[in-house]
C-alpha cells in the first residue's frame, strides 16, 4: 500500500503540473501494450509540448528572503520551518484571472500549503500591497497551491508575499536530507489554465539529524592477510547521514585472528562517515559488531575470508535524484553511494521525461549529470555509470546504462523511440545496456511482447523499492501484480536473462533504500576487476545475482559452471547442484525454483550460514533452475538462473 500511495502521489503531482489541458482518458490497453498501460500520460505529455503559451506566462521574478542556500533558511530533515517568498510580476504583468502557483517541494513529506486553519501546518499567509488586488489561494494538490488574482490586474512590478509556514506549528520539511530542495514559484498570466514556471531558482538545503541507527559495510569477499575497509556510516532515523555526530564507536569481531581496532572516534570534522582498515588472516566468515553511545548498535555484513575467493561487486544501478522525482543533487547522490553505502558501482537514473524539468526538455541537465557521473567516476576505486530512465507507460519503463562516456538520450515520448525495438535500434553497436523494472506490477508492468534483446538487455531488475517482480510467491511482492507478467513467467516462455536488483530510490540513498521501505535492491555483480569495461562484461555474461537490500552473500553452481550459465542437457552434464549462503541475518529457508516450481525448499533454521548441495536429475533442454535465499527478516536473494539447452 505504501509502494502504491508512491506511484499516485507522483502522478498527482505530474498531472496538476500542466493542469488543466483538457487531456484524453483512455480506455483499456491495447493487445500490444503493457498490460497496465497508461496512454492517457503519453497522450497529455504530447498535448503539453504542443501547447502556445502567452507571453506573461512564467514572467517576472521570485526570491527567498534571506536567500537560497543561506544556512538561516536551512531546516532539520523531518523538522518545521517557515519561509517567504516573494515574487514580483513581470513587464506583462498579471491579468484579472490570472493565477500565481506556489509549489511546495514535491518530494517528500513536505506540508502541503493551506490558507484555511493557522493552526495547522502549512498554512501559508498571502500578501499584497497592490491597493485594489484581492488575492484568493486554494490548495489544488499535496504540495501545490493556486492564487487567482482578483479585483484588478496585477501591474509591472507590483509584488506578492507568500509566507509558507506562517502558522505556530510551521511547515514541515522533507524528511530526507538534500541541497537545493526547491520551492517552485509559476505563473498563468492570463488566466487560460496554462502556466509557466518563472526562471529563478529558489531552494532551501535540508539537514540530516541526530544519530540514531548505523550501518557497517564490509567488502563481501578478501583473501586471508588481505586488509579490507570497513565503512561506519552514523545516520538519523529517516537513512540520513548525521554529520554532525561525534563520539566512540567501539568495535568487535569473532576470534583473534583479525586486526582490529577497537575503538574508533568520531568528530564533526568526519561528517558522520568514516573508514577503517582490518586485517584478516585466517580462512573464515567474519562479521563485525559495533557500539556507540545511546543505544546506537549495528553489525556488519558477512565477510568470507578464502583463497581464490571470487569477488562481488556490490551496485544500484537506478534511482533519482532531485532533478525528477527523488531527493538530492547529483553530487548527492555519488557522495551517499560512496562514502555512505560504500558502493561500488552506481548509476543515477533521472527521468527523461517526468518532473517539473524533464531531462529531455533541458539538455543543459542532462549535461550536468553527464559531468558528476565522470567526476566521480574512478577505475579500481569507484565506478559511475551514466544513465537515464526511459518512462515509457505505453510498454513499462527501463534504465539505460551506458558503459561508455558518449552518452544519448532518447525520449520516450518521441515517435521516433516510443517502442523498446525502436530504442534498441538507437542504441546498438554501443557499449550500453537496458534494464527493465517493476515489471510484474505497479506503477506500470512491462509489455514482455517485445522480447528482451539478449545483446542490449541480458538482466532485468527484479527487485527495488516497488518490491519482487520474481513471482507471486516472493517476499515483498510488488504492488498492483499482474499474473502472467512476473519474471518467472517469462523464464517459462524461453528468455534467458539474469537477475539484478536495485533501489530505484526517491530518497537520495542508493545502496541503502531499503532502509526506508520494506523492501529496496542491490545488484551484486561478479568480477574481479572494477572498471565499466569489466562490469559490461559481467552483466553481459549474467554474472550477477539480486538483493532486496541485504548484502547477502550468495554461491550457486551446476558442477563447475556458475549462475548464469548455460550448459547441455545430456547423460554427461554435471547434475550437482552446490549452494553457499552467508546472510546478515537469520536464515528462514532456501528454495530450489526449477523450471517454474519450487522443488526444494531447505529450513534455514536461524542459521546465517547454509551450505547445501543435491545431485539433480533428468535435466531437460529448456529447463531453468536458480536459488532464493530468504531472511526471516524478509531479506532475500535470488541467484541468476543456470540454463539447460
Amino acid at each position: 500500500m505504501q509502494r502504491q500511495r508512491l506511484f499516485w502521489r507522483l502522478f498527482l503531482f505530474w498531472f496538476l503540473l500542466i493542469w488543466p489541458l483538457g487531456c484524453r482518458w483512455f480506455g483499456e490497453p491495447t493487445p500490444n501494450q503493457s498490460p497496465s498501460a497508461k496512454p492517457e500520460i503519453v497522450e497529455t505529455l504530447r498535448e503539453n509540448l504542443a501547447l502556445e503559451r502567452h507571453p506573461s506566462d512564467g514572467g517576472g521574478r521570485a526570491w527567498l528572503e534571506g536567500g537560497s542556500g543561506d544556512p538561516a533558511t536551512a531546516v532539520t530533515a523531518g523538522h518545521p520551518g517557515r519561509w517567504s517568498v516573494v515574487y514580483e510580476t513581470g513587464p506583462m504583468g498579471i491579468a484579472e484571472g490570472g493565477w500565481i502557483f506556489f509549489q511546495a517541494p514535491p518530494f517528500w513529506h513536505w506540508s502541503t500549503p493551506q490558507a484555511f486553519d493557522p493552526e495547522q501546518m502549512g498554512f501559508t499567509l498571502v500578501s499584497t500591497e497592490a491597493e485594489g488586488v484581492e488575492l484568493a489561494p486554494a490548495t489544488i494538490d499535496q504540495q501545490l497551491m493556486a492564487i487567482e488574482v482578483r479585483g484588478r490586474a496585477l501591474e509591472p512590478g507590483e509584488q506578492v508575499r507568500i509566507v509558507y509556514g506562517a502558522g505556530p506549528t510551521g511547515s514541515l520539511a522533507d524528511r530526507y536530507a538534500e541541497h537545493r530542495s526547491r520551492f517552485w514559484v509559476a505563473v498563468d498570466g492570463n488566466g487560460d489554465g496554462i502556466r509557466r514556471p518563472v526562471a529563478d531558482q529558489l531552494w532551501v538545503d535540508v539537514l540530516g539529524g541526530a544519530a540514531a541507527q548505523l550501518v557497517l559495510t564490509l567488502p563481501s569477499t578478501a583473501r586471508p592477510g588481505e586488509t579490507v575497509e570497513l565503512t561506519i556510516a552514523v545516520l538519523d532515523r529517516f537513512g540520513n547521514l548525521s554529520k554532525d555526530f561525534s563520539g566512540d564507536i567501539a568495535l568487535s569481531g569473532p576470534g583473534t585472528d583479525l586486526d582490529l581496532p577497537s575503538t574508533v572516534t568520531l568528530t564533526a570534522e568526519d561528517e558522520g562517515t568514516r573508514n577503517v582498515e582490518v586485517t584478516f588472516v585466517e580462512e573464515g566468515i567474519y562479521r563485525i559488531q559495533a557500539e556507540g553511545a545511546d543505544g546506537l548498535e549495528a553489525t556488519s555484513n558477512p565477510l568470507m575470508v578464502a583463497n581464490g575467493a571470487e569477488r562481488i561487486l556490490w551496485g544500484d544501478l537506478h534511482g533519482h535524484s532531485n532533478l525528477s522525482d527523488g531527493s538530492g543533487t547529483p553530487e548527492d547522490y555519488f557522495l551517499y553511494a560512496r562514502d555512505v553505502a560504500a558502493l561500488d558501482v552506481v548509476s543515477l537514473t533521472d527521468h527523461d521525461h517526468w518532473g517539473m524539468e524533464p531531462l529531455a526538455l533541458h539538455p543543459d541537465i542532462w549535461e550536468g549529470i553527464k559531468e558528476q557521473a565522470e567526476l566521480f567516476n574512478r577505475p579500481d576505486e569507484f565506478v559511475t555509470l551514466l544513465g537515464y530512465e526511459w518512462t515509457n507507460w505505453i510498454h513499462g519503463h527501463r534504465h539505460v546504462l551506458y558503459f561508455q562516456d558518449h552518452a544519448e538520450l532518447f525520449d520516450s515520448t518521441d515517435p521516433d523511440f516510443d517502442t523498446p525495438d525502436e530504442l534498441w535500434d538507437a542504441l546498438r553497436g554501443q557499449d550500453v545496456l537496458t534494464v527493465a523494472h517493476h515489471s510484474a506490477g505497479g506503477p506500470i508492468a512491462t509489455n514482455w511482447n517485445y522480447r528482451p534483446d539478449p545483446e542490449l538487455e541480458p538482466v532485468t531488475e527484479i527487485v527495488s523499492v516497488h518490491g519482487s517482480s520474481e513471482a507471486i510467491d516472493s517476499p515483498a511482492v510488488i504492488y498492483s501484480p499482474v499474473p502472467g507478467n512476473f519474471v518467472r513467467d517469462v523464464l517459462d516462455s524461453g528468455v534467458r536473462f539474469g537477475f539484478v536488483g536495485s533501489g530505484d530510490g526517491h530518497d537520495g540513498h542508493p545502496g541503502l533504500a531499503h532502509l526506508n521501505g520494506p523492501s529496496g535492491g542491490l545488484a551484486a555483480i561478479l568480477s574481479d576487476g572494477l572498471t565499466r569495461e569489466d562490469i559490461l562484461a559481467a552483466i553481459r555474461s549474467r554474472q550477477v545475482y539480486a538483493t532486496n537490500g541485504p548484502r547477502i552473500l550468495l554461491r550457486v553452481s551446476l558442477g563447475e559452471l556458475g549462475m548464469g550459465s548455460v550448459l547441455e542437457a545430456g547423460p554427461h552434464a554435471p547434475d550437482r547442484l552446490r549452494v553457499f549462503v552467508a546472510a546478515p541475518e537469520p536464515l528462514e529457508r532456501l528454495d530450489l525454483i526449477r523450471s517454474g516450481e519450487v522443488v526444494v525448499t531447505v529450513p534455514g533454521d536461524g542459521q546465517r550460514t547454509l551450505s547445501w548441495q543435491s545431485r539433480l536429475e533428468d535435466l531437460r533442454p529448456g529447463e531453468y533452475l536458480y536459488v532464493r535465499a530468504i531472511q526471516i527478516d524478509g531479506g532475500a536473494a535470488w541467484s541468476s538462473p543456470i540454463f539447460l539447452e
